[in-house]
């Protein structure tokens, strides 16, 4: 059985997440999606609600598993017992980033195997903090989340 890795922030889960765990559902048996606590970010949502949100868009998926982590990514894939760590790119700069972080895990485990997903020209735009951007403002969010998360969201206001 093949099983990945997909580890971020998700402050909040958005659709370009969501087009890379369902490139991960192609690939994979088993997706792992795993919420960072990363002690250098503020998130705007508590890990719970994080945790929640990513379970809300795929309610019938037996295939993902939702868990939390704080610690190395290297540290997280044995744990997980594979060396499958899937990251999205959306251009240079997300791949200049990921080459840094993959060449660091990579001396934590010879085995840690990156995997880049580009993301969809229609998502180039998404991101979490714009997300966050809109709604200091109010602005509709509706292009950058799936339905379940907008209304997750909208229900804690």
């Amino acid at each position: 059985m093949k099983k990945c890795v997909f580890a971020g922030t998700f402050d909040p889960p958005t659709l370009g997440h969501k087009s890379v765990i369902d490139s991960c559902l192609s690939l994979f048996d088993e997706v792992v999606v795993a919420v960072l606590v990363n002690p250098q970010k503020q998130p705007c949502f508590r890990l719970e609600e994080r945790i929640e949100m990513l379970q809300l868009m795929y309610p019938n998926e037996k295939r993902i598993r939702v868990r939390s982590f704080s610690g190395t990514a290297a540290e997280l894939l044995r744990l997980e017992e594979t060396p499958f760590y899937v990251r999205g790119i959306r251009g240079c700069v997300d791949l200049d980033y990921e080459n840094a972080n993959f060449y660091a895990s990579r001396k934590l485990d010879k085995s840690f195997t990156a995997i880049y997903l580009p993301c969809p020209q229609e998502l180039l735009h998404v991101s979490s903090s714009m997300v966050r951007n809109s709604l200091q403002f109010s602005t509709p969010i509706d292009e950058y989340v799936t339905k379940e998360v907008k209304n997750y969201i909208l229900s804690k206001k």
